[in-house]
């Protein structure tokens, strides 16, 4: 399982899983944009990120933050990502569409540090993000 959305009262709240910590921020950027877009997003469009927190739950905010302002600002809609985290740094390349050949099912407006975690469980890591719709 890559990621499961939650119950939540308002908002989107959401848990990915990985491998790996890489693996783990991939798989939280597919879950918001699965939350926010529903069918298959094309690859046709490259985009590079670098991004810093001053730890791993800022560094995920971060990125996800950075996301939402791809979206925004450039109209690109990622469909994967390649992250590679180092020390409290995260560079990705993002794979992805124009967004005008897609249709937005929810507006996520912010990420939130609400009950978010990323920590290390047995051989596997898991964060949890909640999204401000």
């Amino acid at each position: 399982m890559k990621f499961k959305f939650l119950e939540h009262t308002a908002d989107v709240k959401f848990q990915a899983f990985g491998k790996t910590l890489n693996e783990c921020f991939e798989n939280a950027l597919l879950a918001m944009i699965n939350s926010q877009y529903k069918g298959k997003i094309s690859e046709k469009k490259k985009q590079k990120i670098k991004v810093k927190g001053k730890d791993k739950e800022a560094l995920l905010y971060n990125f996800l933050e950075e996301i939402l302002f791809l979206i925004d600002t450039k109209s690109f809609i990622p469909s994967k990502a390649k992250v590679k985290i180092k020390d409290n740094s995260l560079e990705a390349e993002l794979i992805g569409d124009d967004i005008k050949n897609y249709e937005i099912s929810i507006d996520v407006k912010a990420v939130t540090y609400n009950s978010m975690f990323v920590k290390k469980q047995k051989d596997n890591f898991i964060c949890q993000v909640v999204l401000d719709v």
